[in-house]
């Protein structure tokens, strides 16, 4: 388990992650960080779903930089995959198991009433929403299907978002389709590492993903550096007035520190 979170019910607990594989192995000018990359691909590491759970693929971005300034990008998508393996969900069977017994107990320890006067105490409504609340914060081996977290990441030299957002999507897409894609899955990650050339300063780069092709477009000498980032993803996340504020401390060249789950 990653961190001190056993008060919390196993499904919302998150556990220890790691790197499965890595391609290339090393690059001279951009050794892997294992650990770094680690924790910025899975920064609360890995955690369980069940079919009641939400799973639809996020995407992500890290920015490693260096002690001689230099600056790696990585782009991420997480999504979740069925766990197959018995012994993995017979131990979080275990885990509610042990988990459903401490809470009973604390309860009958802190109450001094009787079990009788408790559910009279509870109306309807509440009760109604008790039960929903454990139903969707359980796990019954028999009943659920589990789901563990996984991701798959490029890091690039310069901040690529939206090319590596398609190239991600659609490779998730030929992972978890039940078609095959035209070529097996190592040839499109063999071109976009060996094949694919970052574009000249200036201009655009076509290259084919798994099912479409996609372009990405690199900021001339004389022109702003490359933001790939929608600008309406800011207005969504800090809101007209925090972004006024932000860009008037941006002017008047303050610190800004922007702190976020």
């Amino acid at each position: 388990v990653a961190g001190e979170n056993f008060d919390q019910s196993p499904l919302r607990r998150t556990f220890k992650s790691k790197v499965l594989a890595h391609y290339p192995q090393n690059i001279e000018w951009n050794p892997f960080d294992q650990d770094a990359v680690n924790m910025l691909c899975m920064p609360k590491g890995l955690s369980f779903r069940t079919q009641a759970d939400n799973r639809d693929p996020e995407l992500h971005s890290f920015i490693i930089t260096r002690e001689d300034g230099s600056r790696t990008y990585g782009f991420v998508l997480t999504f979740y995959e069925e766990v197959t393996s018995k012994q993995i969900c017979t131990a979080m069977q275990t885990l509610y198991q042990m988990h459903n017994a401490e809470q009973y107990s604390s309860v009958c320890a802190s109450s001094s009433c009787s079990m009788d006067s408790l559910a009279s105490s509870i109306d309807e409504g509440d009760a109604t929403s008790l039960a929903k609340l454990q139903r969707y914060n359980s796990y019954d081996i028999s009943r659920d299907t589990l789901y563990v977290s996984k991701c798959i990441c490029l890091i690039t030299p310069l901040p690529f978002m939206q090319a590596c957002k398609k190239f991600l999507i659609q490779l998730y897409k030929a992972v978890t389709s039940q078609q095959p894609p035209p070529l097996p899955l190592e040839s499109y990650i063999h071109n976009i590492l060996y094949e694919v050339p970052l574009p000249p300063p200036g201009r655009s780069l076509k290259f084919y993903g798994v099912y479409e092709p996609i372009i990405c477009q690199r900021p001339g000498p004389n022109e702003l550096p490359l933001s790939d980032y929608p600008l309406r993803e800011v207005f969504e996340l800090l809101g007209l007035e925090n972004l006024v504020q932000v860009f008037t401390c941006v002017l008047l060249e303050m610190q800004i520190l922007l702190y976020s789950q």
